[in-house]
């Protein structure tokens, strides 16, 4: 069983993990001064995913330390398409001012090219974007109001197998999300009653080298419960903390260790778009998973490289809760990824 994670900071005085674990709440306070490893090595992100069956828009700001980035992904699941642009800064070294919390805290990014901003009060959170020539010739704009944030999150506190590296990471799932998107002169707009948004907020020091596995899945079951889960292994050591969850309304329920199982071609390369499956140790998540985009990122620049593909379909099948009670799933749209970074 892994350890349920005590009040109290983070980081003890050389910079390692007072304990790992995981919370479903923001229990371990995260200071970036508290760490006490390169400075170059710090990460720290914030990634939205705001979704409903036809339409996704992926907002990210962050500060690697060495760079910066904002990024907006607009995916169309009836074509299905996306367009991924994203612009970098160098040397950002914390000056983009991310919190130190997901709990409250505002986020601004400013460019020439684009102007993103995540407000944050005791009730909602205020998503705003904009990104000129997003898809070489129109502008892209967006304004989200997100609300009604579940009591549970999936919260962990991971190490890695080397001194003063961690990964401290909150995923907040079924927010409900109301706004729209514009590209040029279209705009899709997003429902109260059909649209939904996740949080994935990380704060760490990482080794060079990585590679993870990480899915998720928010949406409305056919009475209208906000039914998800979060599932990821592979980044830092998850035998001491695990990501994997199932959230049904404001409860968490949570899962032990769970395999992404990717089909591959004759040449033993991975093959993305065909249907994937997973495996648990508890026999609690028996679902399958049918790629309808995969939206690839590769970057190889030498030092630096990022293989990506998260990749959006519909899981079907079924999962048990922690009462034992069984919830099926049935055509509901959700992302799987595979990554490798040295960054």
């Amino acid at each position: 069983m892994q350890n349920v994670l005590k009040s109290g900071k983070l980081l003890d005085e050389k910079g390692n993990l007072c304990e790992s674990g995981y919370s479903l709440d923001y229990v371990k306070e995260y200071n970036r001064s508290d760490i006490k490893a390169g400075k170059l090595r710090i990460k720290e992100w914030d990634y939205y995913l705001i979704s409903n069956e036809d339409y996704a828009v992926a907002l990210t700001i962050d500060d690697n330390s060495y760079m910066s980035l904002a990024s907006v992904s607009f995916l169309d699941f009836k074509k299905p398409s996306y367009i991924t642009k994203s612009q970098i800064k160098l040397l950002s070294l914390g000056k983009i001012g991310l919190p130190s919390s997901f709990k409250e805290g505002n986020v601004y990014y400013k460019s020439k090219k684009v102007r993103g901003s995540f407000l944050k009060d005791s009730k909602r959170r205020i998503l705003s974007f904009k990104y000129a020539k997003f898809d070489g010739k129109n502008d892209f704009e967006c304004y989200f109001t997100l609300t009604d944030e579940p009591r549970d999150k999936m919260v962990i506190a991971t190490p890695f197998d080397k001194e003063k590296y961690f990964y401290y990471n909150a995923k907040i799932n079924l927010m409900r999300a109301e706004g729209w998107a514009k590209i040029g002169d279209t705009v899709y707009n997003f429902s109260k009653t059909n649209t939904l948004a996740t949080l994935d907020w990380g704060r760490g020091v990482w080794t060079y080298n990585n590679e993870w596995y990480w899915g998720s899945l928010q949406c409305y079951l056919n009475d209208g419960t906000r039914f998800g889960f979060n599932m990821g292994y592979g980044f830092g050591n998850t035998e001491k903390a695990s990501e994997n969850m199932i959230f049904v309304e404001n409860t968490a329920h949570k899962l032990d260790r769970l395999t992404f199982n990717i089909p591959k071609n004759e040449k033993g390369k991975y093959d993305y778009m065909k249907d994937w499956t997973f495996t648990d140790n508890e026999n609690r998540f028996n679902l399958t998973f049918k790629p309808i985009i995969d939206r690839e990122d590769n970057t190889n620049l030498g030092v630096l490289a990022s293989l990506q593909h998260q990749v959006f379909g519909v899981f079907n099948g079924e999962v048990v809760l922690d009462d034992g009670s069984i919830i099926k799933v049935e055509n509901k749209l959700g992302f799987a990824e595979h990554v490798r970074n040295k960054w």
